[in-house]
């Protein structure tokens, strides 16, 4: 997968555990990362949450209020109230967030724009029929069921962390 992304744009949703790691590792792969979302809309960053600040302010957003909007205010990118961010024009997408927010008229949207790759990696994002048609149109569609299961494992153990009061090395 790394020599797929590389040089590429990607959409991706969320801005949570999820989200970031997959934002993480597609810098570390050499993607761009162009969206984040919440509940409040998504941002869009042409030039990619590809640093360590804009990292860090991630992470800051996600333990805070919960707002995207914050990124793009302290950033100076587009925000988008109340939309999703499969409206922008990218070589993959990655929805990281809930269930079935991938639709037919996001899918529409996505082979409209020139998606090329569609990954799942949250649990079960995509309506039935918008994954029958993301298989027909795009290059390679992953799809999966239940992809966050490991995501969902760390957080317990975070929270374990968090209430014993103990520091992790990302090695433990």
């Amino acid at each position: 997968f790394g020599d797929t992304v590389e040089g590429k744009t990607v959409a991706i949703s969320g801005f949570g555990n999820v989200a970031w790691g997959v934002a993480t590792k597609l810098n570390q792969l050499g993607a761009k990362v162009v969206t984040l979302s919440g509940p409040d809309g998504y941002i869009y960053d042409p030039d990619g949450v590809n640093t360590e600040e804009k990292i860090a302010f991630m992470l800051e957003m996600r333990a805070g209020s919960g707002k995207v909007q914050a990124y793009a205010d302290k950033f100076g990118v587009e925000f988008f109230p109340g939309q999703k961010p499969w409206n922008v024009k990218c070589d993959i997408c990655m929805p990281c967030a809930t269930q079935n927010e991938v639709s037919m008229v996001e899918a529409e949207q996505m082979v409209n724009n020139g998606v090329s790759y569609y990954v799942e990696v949250s649990n079960m994002p995509t309506t039935n029929d918008a994954l029958a048609f993301l298989h027909e149109k795009l290059r390679c569609v992953a799809p999966s069921k239940a992809v966050n299961a490991g995501g969902v494992a760390v957080s317990g153990l975070e929270m374990t962390q968090n209430s014993m009061r103990l520091a992790w090395t990302a090695e433990e």
